[in-house]
């Protein structure tokens, strides 16, 4: 198992994991720490993956030589759905040796690589097997990335339970002020919610707050 890899999923496929994961590594790499993102598996796109490219986008960097190998992106499915849904409709199975082979080789050349997965926890993979499920099994330290919008409290801890149930380590939980709300209320009130549930279940996580950043368009 790869230590230097930490697995990025959200309360749901509009959390902002893409938009949170681009932040992290823009300031892990700026503080030091040679950090990649990759997608674990894109869903519609063709021959690319728009995650990877706001991720750069958001890192302030051009695609990188890992990037052009496709290790970054080593599953892309053109249907945009749930993976099994996904690799159903293109009639072409997910390669999981695939993408923990990609994974491994980031992991040997930086120091830090930020896996992001597709939608939250629960989002099937295969038929047998769900993301929180691949998660545990390769033993990776979660980041999680929540946000304030209503129902974001009852997501969140629906998922520290099915995190709990599995053994999985809650690294980080990141808040998401993006996308802009113009009613701050729910939006406060649910980040002090889940900052004192953490301090009483998950001591030992970090609380990062993930700022709104403007991303300049081309």
């Amino acid at each position: 198992m790869e230590k230097n890899v930490f697995f990025i999923s959200g309360i749901d496929t509009d959390a902002g994991k893409s938009y949170a994961t681009g932040f992290l590594a823009r300031e892990l790499n700026a503080n030091g720490k040679r950090t990649i993102t990759q997608k674990l598996i894109q869903t519609g796109n063709v021959g690319h993956s728009e995650d990877i490219d706001l991720h750069r986008k958001i890192m302030g960097i051009d695609f990188t030589e890992e990037d052009r190998e496709g290790l970054t992106m080593p599953e892309i499915f053109s249907y945009p759905a749930s993976p099994h849904l996904a690799s159903r409709l293109d009639n072409r199975p997910i390669d999981f040796d695939k993408i923990a082979e990609a994974t491994r080789e980031l992991s040997q050349r930086y120091e830090v690589v930020l896996l992001e997965g597709a939608g939250g926890l629960m989002v099937p993979l295969t038929e047998e097997l769900l993301t929180i499920d691949y998660v545990a099994q390769q033993g990776y330290p979660l980041i999680f990335v929540t946000s304030g919008k209503l129902g974001s409290i009852n997501h969140t801890l629906l998922s520290f339970e099915a995190i709990r149930s599995r053994g999985i380590e809650l690294h980080t939980v990141m808040y998401n002020l993006y996308p802009t709300v113009e009613d701050k209320t729910i939006q406060e009130d649910t980040q002090a919610f889940i900052r004192k549930y953490m301090a009483q279940h998950f001591p030992q996580a970090e609380f990062v707050v993930v700022p709104e950043i403007t991303i300049t368009q081309e």
